[in-house]
């Protein structure tokens, strides 16, 4: 892996139910981890749906494997780049290795 790729700044954020001081619990975002990451896999399609069109971004950030980035689960993590975040749909754990993880992602929309 060569890591003068890995340029660019993203934020891991994990979700996290807290409570407030009485007693009510709301689900939040809180920060995880940040890394530096390659991105790659661009891609994204438009759809026409009730009168309005949606697009959809989809890519792929690199991480370097380490004990954090092993443990993100698509279904409780999301990342956090340019002030746009994105769900993480895949991890790929690249063979195994433990020398680099891939999560497919595609841009919430807001």
């Amino acid at each position: 892996m060569d890591i003068g790729l890995l340029n660019l700044r993203i934020q891991i954020q994990k979700n996290a139910v807290i409570s407030d001081a009485i007693g009510n619990r709301k689900n939040t975002w809180t920060d995880y981890f940040s890394c530096y990451a390659t991105i790659g896999g661009e891609s994204g399609t438009e759809i026409y749906r009730a009168g309005e069109i949606l697009e959809s971004a989809d890519l792929t950030f690199t991480v370097r494997y380490s004990s954090e980035t092993a443990a993100v689960t698509p279904s409780g993590y999301r990342i956090v780049y340019g002030g746009e975040l994105y769900n993480i749909i895949a991890v790929d754990h690249q063979n195994n290795k433990r020398k680099s993880l891939k999560f497919r992602c595609s841009k919430v929309r807001r």
